[in-house]
């Protein structure tokens, strides 16, 4: 009893010396962040090894950096003091949370780091001849950036007894959770593979719930501000890497994965050069895949992706941008139903089609070659971004609004519509339009397309072909229907003298689309441009009458007709000074997007709709006028706060295409709607209506 009694009360003995000698450290302002070392044990045992830890505590808008800082930046380190009871070799490396992403300069800088707060735990072993207290004396020095990079140091120091070991609970919980955010070891295996100019990662492994990939290197192997698109499955996942250097033999650092709810994890990997473990597309080895915004397409097979792509060709057919076009088809597909040969309205199907598809295999080959040249991925509409292509097509659809109201003729005259000659004319014609019809019409992204295209523009060259085919085939089907069925061809009018009128009458919309493609065009190389267009358009038409008079004057308007076209594709290839974007109603402002706008506004807990918008895109300025112009959507906006954001991406700016490739889009429009509170955006449909958009701007954030 008295041996029990003894031991009693050297426990107490030992309690109370270590509440007698507590562990001793105070923050240390370094002005624009504090710092302290905390220890998960209040006193220790001599040559003990405990868990020590550099706490930040940092002011609003300022970051330290992770122990790779990107481009620019230095980590944090722990320089021990002279002073110090305790040897630098007694402290051991950090143990470093997983960072988050730090954009500097959009598109070409970017860091790695935290704010806020982060805690860096380290081990560090009692000196074994220890006795009394043992004091660690040190200088946190570390560079603290907002909009400039201040370089910081704070002396920090922490006391503990020296006795029977006591642990300091609330210090090791703090050191606990941040140790617990800290990467694994990844279970499975990760492999690099040089692809063209772009680096495979593949991952064999448990990344099936990720929401979001994102691979941070422990060096500089990469480019660190480049976009890393990534397909997932439920049995690994694949990024693109961008490479800043030659392939190293093995590529180490961190991937995080986030999962649906914001939950992020960090496996450390490191991944051996050699053929990609998983493969891309529907190679996935199971489960749907899933691109870095969580798009409902983003992992539906080759297959299904066709599927989007076909009817999205038969929907574009509705598109305002396209009925201009069809009119000439419509005016083709009378005329030789008026000749009464069945066979010369299938070739007028046929060749129609062939226009089509030729166009979009075209458009296929463009993007497919552009990528394997310059590891960039062109979007959808990019004709469309170029100042004298747009000129040209302005001046062609002039040119085609003369010709319908009869100023001069295409081939023969609608009474010779049966001849031979007539027929290759026809034809012609028929595969003109064709051509014509994909080149206005792809850039109009509806409903279906827009994530089927997203999806498919990081596969394989085939993939692309094939989809884009398919999307020329729907555009195409209604057409190619109607000249071989002959219950259909029933339908169409019977001859008379009302055809010229209607041919006469869809000269209109073409003049309309002029004027569309001419706005187009004040956007991308400003007022000048549409003038010296114009310009060029009397030039046509000088060319046009030259060309009654026969003779010398005929050779005259040849010269005029190309001096029209060259007079406005000179001018403009210069782009406009301003940007295109204007506020959408006179009571509601609009911002420009950045991805650090939409960052700065998620900190303050505000509602954020984006449109990723175009002058050329025609989608895009009927959902502005049918919806975001409106007095509902306008009055939820004001009454919700929501900070309207416009990525105006009728000239190219690759850091819009890189948001748009990151959302597996392949182009405008895209609609983002952030609810208050929420990490990640919803992707809205491609058309909207007011009650979509008010229901969302009404519904609860997540965070209630």
């Amino acid at each position: 009893m008295n041996a029990l009694f003894l031991k009693i009360l050297a426990g107490f003995g030992a309690l109370a010396l270590g509440i007698a000698q507590p562990a001793v450290a105070q923050p240390v302002d370094g002005g624009r962040a504090t710092a302290e070392l905390i220890a998960d044990h209040r006193t220790v045992a001599p040559g003990q090894t405990i868990t020590a830890a550099l706490e930040l505590k940092m002011d609003k808008g300022w970051h330290v950096y992770w122990r790779n800082a990107g481009d620019a930046g230095l980590p944090p380190e722990i320089i021990v003091r002279d002073a110090s009871d305790v040897p630098p070799e007694a402290l051991g490396d950090f143990v470093w949370p997983i960072p988050h992403l730090l954009p500097v300069v959009e598109g070409e800088i970017m860091d790695y780091g935290y704010d806020d707060e982060v805690v860096f735990a380290f081990p560090f072993t009692v000196p074994a001849n220890a006795s009394g207290q043992v004091t660690l004396a040190a200088t946190a020095d570390y560079l603290i950036c907002e909009d400039i990079c201040v370089p910081e140091s704070a002396d920090v120091s922490l006391t503990l007894g020296v006795g029977t070991p006591l642990v300091n609970a609330v210090a090791g919980k703090k050191i606990s959770a941040w140790i617990a955010r800290a990467p694994v070891d990844f279970p499975g295996d990760a492999r690099l593979t040089p692809e063209g100019k772009n680096w495979t990662l593949s991952l064999k492994g448990p990344v099936a719930d990720a929401k979001a990939l994102r691979f941070f290197p422990f060096g500089h192997e990469i480019v660190h501000s480049a976009p890393q698109p990534f397909e997932a499955s439920a049995h690994g996942a694949r990024l693109t890497l961008t490479p800043a250097e030659d392939a190293p033999h093995a590529l180490e650092g961190v991937i995080i994965a986030q999962d649906k709810s914001g939950a992020r994890q960090g496996y450390t990997i490191r991944a051996t050069k050699g053929e990609a473990l998983i493969a891309a597309g529907n190679g996935l080895p199971a489960g749907a895949l899933k691109s870095s915004a969580g798009g409902a397409t983003g992992g539906a097979s080759l297959l299904a992706l066709i599927g989007f792509a076909f009817l999205g060709g038969l929907v574009l057919n509705l598109m305002p941008c396209v009925l201009p076009v069809l009119s000439m088809k419509a005016i083709g597909m009378v005329h030789a139903a008026a000749s009464g040969a069945r066979g010369e309205l299938r070739a007028h199907g046929l060749w129609y089609t062939g226009g089509v598809l030729l166009s979009f295999a075209a458009l296929a080959a463009i993007i497919i070659g552009v990528r394997a040249a310059t590891a960039e991925s062109l979007t959808l509409g990019f004709q469309l971004q170029n100042g004298p292509v747009v000129a040209l097509l302005a001046l062609l659809m002039f040119t085609l609004g003369l010709w319908l109201l009869g100023f001069f003729e295409l081939g023969t005259s609608i009474q010779n519509t049966g001849n031979t000659l007539a027929s290759k004319g026809g034809s012609m014609g028929a595969f003109f339009t064709g051509v014509l019809a994909a080149v206005v019409g792809a850039p109009c992204v509806g409903p279906f397309l827009g994530a089927a295209l997203g999806a498919v523009m990081t596969r394989p060259g085939t993939d692309i072909a094939l989809v884009f085919l398919a999307m020329g085939l729907g555009m195409a089907l209604p057409f190619l229907i109607l000249s071989f069925v002959p219950g259909l061809q029933r339908l169409l009018p019977k001859p008379g003298r009302w055809m010229e009128t209607l041919k006469q009458v869809f000269a209109f919309p073409m003049f309309l689309t002029m004027a569309w493609l001419l706005s187009v065009l004040g956007a991308l190389s400003g007022s000048g441009a549409v003038a010296w267009t114009l310009a060029g358009a009397t030039a046509i038409a000088f060319a046009v009458w030259l060309s009654r008079r026969g003779g010398f004057a005929r050779a005259l308007a040849v010269i005029a007709l190309i001096g029209g076209g060259a007079l406005a594709a000179v001018n403009a290839g210069s782009p406009a000074t301003a940007s295109a974007t204007t506020a959408y109603a006179a009571k509601f402002e609009t911002e420009s997007w950045s991805p650090a706008r939409v960052a700065e506004l998620q900190a303050e807990g505000r509602p954020i709709f984006v449109d990723f918008t175009a002058a050329w895109c025609a989608t895009c300025q009927v959902n502005k006028s049918t919806t975001l112009k409106s007095r509902p959507v306008q009055d939820a906006f004001t009454k919700a706060n929501v900070a309207f954001l416009v990525a105006d991406f009728t000239r190219k700016d690759p850091v819009i295409s890189d948001a748009l490739k990151a959302h597996n889009r392949a182009g405008v429009p895209m609609y983002l709607w952030y609810a208050p509170g929420a990490a990640e955006a919803e992707i809205l449909p491609e058309i909207l209506s007011p009650d979509l958009v008010t229901a969302l701007v009404n519904a609860k954030s997540p965070s209630n």
